[in-house]
């Protein structure tokens, strides 16, 4: 069976990863976690305390950043290993989220995230969620989704998704965030958060899970069919 690539895109907290992790799964195919990536950068930059103004400070940092993932058999699923160490937990806290706008928009950042995330779907068969998959990284995948959902159920089930990790957020200041973020991703000047021509929205908003990640499996297969 021939393979394709799958490109993600969407605002932060619709489902993005979620649903892509499921396609994944489904289709037996490999799911890298963009949005993971750049978290990692941020957490790097953040512990190492670099000044992000300060080009030579952020290009020597970036030649020091190993990022991978892998697959953790118990939990069944991929957790993101910044220069060896697993930092799955630490990328997904408030304070990581505040500055992952901010790093990404970085040139240098992009580029040398976008080429990593090019070499792992270099032999197809990837489903990659970010904000910028469908128009930089594989602007010639063969699915393109985008993904929306209203801000008040982005921030529930982000809330949610912290407090099964222990962490306690007041909904406002989650809000807060995402508009924030919503913002900048799609105002910066390098590879803003834009829907592609050629991609297929889907509103989450009143989605169920399952029902989302079949809407896009029915889309692959029909790809899939039409490269066979």
């Amino acid at each position: 069976m021939s393979k394709i690539n799958i490109a993600i895109d969407g605002l932060s907290g619709c489902g993005k990863s979620s649903t892509a992790k499921a396609v994944a799964k489904s289709l037996y195919y490999k799911f890298i976690d963009t949005g993971a990536m750049y978290r990692a950068v941020t957490l790097y930059f953040i512990q190492h305390k670099i000044d992000l103004s300060n080009h030579e400070e952020v290009v020597e940092a970036l030649s020091n950043i190993q990022i991978d993932f892998e697959f953790n058999q118990e939990s069944q699923k991929n957790e993101t290993i910044l220069n060896q160490q697993n930092v799955e937990q630490e990328i997904r806290k408030m304070y990581v989220s505040e500055m992952v706008s901010p790093v990404s928009a970085i040139k240098e950042v992009r580029v040398a995230m976008v080429a990593q995330q090019q070499e792992m779907g270099r032999h197809k068969g990837v489903v990659m969620d970010g904000r910028d998959i469908g128009s930089v990284v594989f602007p010639d995948a063969e699915l393109k989704v985008f993904m929306t959902a209203s801000t008040a159920v982005r921030a529930k089930r982000r809330q949610e998704e912290l407090a099964e990790k222990g962490e306690t957020v007041a909904l406002d200041d989650i809000i807060e965030n995402l508009e924030s973020r919503d913002h900048q991703d799609s105002t910066r000047a390098e590879s803003p958060l834009i829907k592609v021509e050629d991609a297929i929205e889907i509103d989450t908003s009143d989605l169920r899970f399952d029902d989302q990640v079949q809407k896009v499996l029915n889309l692959a297969e029909s790809r899939i069919e039409k490269v066979e």
